[in-house]
């Protein structure tokens, strides 16, 4: 397969839909055997998890609601050329490639602008869950905020700053980077289940937005996803489990 294809087929909305299914699939198996995981790092499950009052039934149902959505957008965008299935461990090797240098490249960026102070304040890292826990809510937070913030938020700001202001897609999609990758992190600090907001904390999730937003914008949804969910798994099971 040709690199400029496989980057074609890999930033395409209905190739990223598709090929994030696998994940989604696995992230439900999880639930199911963990019933209904979190633990207060994944923003998104925990304000899942609180909103249907914890009950599993209800948390699947929000679950399988998302996926027959996502089911019939995809079959919406569907494209005539077939699918290539070696385009889907390319995605993931090319976002475990990111998400290798993820947190070394916030670090790096926060160290350039002078903020490296604000570094002595850490995020949490998995608490006391378990392995199986922590890879159930890596694969629900790369979903999830993903979809929310990076292809709800962002995408819809690039198409109003675009469409409706008229502004160049450039100048459209460098505003919807920041906005959502702001917002995006001050949301974990917020309402009955946000964490006490530390400035360091919220510095370092507003850049690594920035980072999975230019993802998301450069290489895809797809790709996006499993940069956020390969790198929590590095972070909440293998950083913290050799902490």
């Amino acid at each position: 397969m040709k690199l400029s294809t496989y980057h074609q087929q890999s930033r395409d909305t209905w190739h990223s839909l598709v090929l994030v299914m696998p994940l989604f699939v696995l992230y439900q198996l999880g639930v199911l055997w963990t019933g209904g995981v979190r633990n207060g790092v994944d923003f998104m499950t925990d304000t899942l998890w609180w909103a249907v009052g914890g009950e599993l039934h209800y948390y699947l149902g929000v679950h399988v609601g998302v996926l027959l959505l996502m089911v019939v957008a995809a079959v919406m965008l569907r494209k005539k050329e077939r699918l290539r299935l070696r385009v889907w461990p390319a995605v993931v090797a090319e976002s475990a490639v990111y998400a290798f240098f993820f947190g070394a490249a916030i670090v790096a960026i926060m160290d350039a602008l002078g903020l490296s102070a604000l570094l002595s304040v850490g995020l949490s890292v998995g608490g006391e869950a378990s392995v199986l826990d922590n890879l159930v809510l890596s694969a629900g937070a790369g979903l999830y905020e993903e979809l929310v913030f990076r292809l709800g938020l962002m995408g819809t700001m690039v198409w109003l700053g675009h469409r409706v202001v008229g502004w160049p897609r450039w100048w459209a999609a460098l505003w919807a980077v920041v906005l959502s990758s702001v917002i995006f992190s001050a949301v974990h600090h917020m309402g009955p289940l946000g964490e006490e907001f530390a400035m360091g904390v919220f510095v370092f999730r507003a850049i690594a937005g920035v980072l999975l937003a230019l993802i998301f914008y450069l290489r895809g949804f797809a790709v996006a996803v499993y940069t956020h969910a390969l790198y929590d798994v590095l972070v909440l099971v293998i950083l913290a489990s050799n902490g």
